[in-house]
């Protein structure tokens, strides 16, 4: 039996909406809790699904939420645009903007609409002044070219969801101000070079996160993934850094509250 308490942690992004968790949400929620997991971000990535999202958050208090349209979405989607993202932030628990972002892996051909959507992202970020979050995969070159372009434009603030890039990638987003996401990708034991990616990144701008139901960390591996889990990606990213677990926790849990300000902002509040 654990004789210190839980470190709290935070589920910076996952998708309860998705239909692996039908039914199961108040179960979700509870072992999330159990397992020292406070607060949770699950993301929308279509904006018809919207509605739904917002009322898993308005029905559990540890759990915010973001929207947009996701990169591998976007071609069967209607454009979002800015005016729709910024309406949408209104809702007191709305805490960013995304997923966005570029999936060259399955849907290359839709190249040229991703990189349209990810600007309107951008701008709906600026306008709002809540974090972009970033979805990237085999897209480094033209991620970092518009990251750069837009953020010299007009700052904004990022999150590099479930980062598994390039160094050159985490140097160009380490380099505007953004932060990476440790998924349980990070947790895998061929994932070396990526450990050693997020140990030259400074602590203060490492988030983790599940992304569940996918990408579950050992010892789930290749099964449902969930919130509660996130704590075993910490365990990895406590070793990473040289900390203890509860140090790990403070310290990721501290860079949420800076960058998802308006969900520390609503958990103050309500701690009161």
């Amino acid at each position: 039996m654990r004789d210190t308490p839980l470190p709290e942690l935070v589920d910076s992004h996952c998708h309860l909406d998705f239909p692996e968790f039908d039914g199961e949400h108040s179960q979700l929620v509870a072992r999330a809790r159990a397992a020292g997991v406070t607060r949770m971000v699950t993301i929308c990535t279509r904006l018809h699904n919207e509605p739904a999202v917002r009322a898993l958050a308005d029905a559990h208090g540890p759990v915010f939420y973001a929207a947009g349209t996701h990169p591998m979405s976007v071609a069967d989607e209607p454009m979002a645009t800015v005016d729709d993202l910024v309406a949408l932030a209104a809702h007191p628990k709305f805490v960013g903007i995304g997923e966005t972002g570029l999936d060259y892996h399955y849907t290359a051909d839709s190249a040229a609409a991703q990189q349209e959507s990810l600007r309107i992202h951008i701008e709906a970020a600026r306008q709002t002044g809540l974090p972009l979050i970033i979805h990237a995969r085999d897209a480094d070159a033209d991620m970092a070219r518009i990251l750069s372009e837009e953020h010299a434009a007009g700052a904004y603030d990022c999150v590099m969801h479930c980062f598994s890039s390039s160094a050159a990638l985490a140097e160009t987003a380490l380099s505007l101000g953004f932060y990476l996401s440790m998924s349980g990708i990070a947790a895998f034991p061929k994932s070396a070079d990526l450990r050693a990616i997020f140990a030259a990144a400074p602590l203060e701008r490492i988030l983790v996160e599940t992304d569940a139901p996918y990408l579950a960390p050992p010892p789930h591996r290749g099964k449902r993934n969930e919130p509660a889990f996130v704590a075993l990606t910490a365990r990895v990213g406590a070793e990473v850094f040289g900390l203890t677990e509860e140090g790990f926790a403070r310290r990721t849990s501290a860079n949420f509250d800076r960058l998802f300000a308006k969900a520390a902002r609503w958990t103050a509040r309500h701690a009161a």
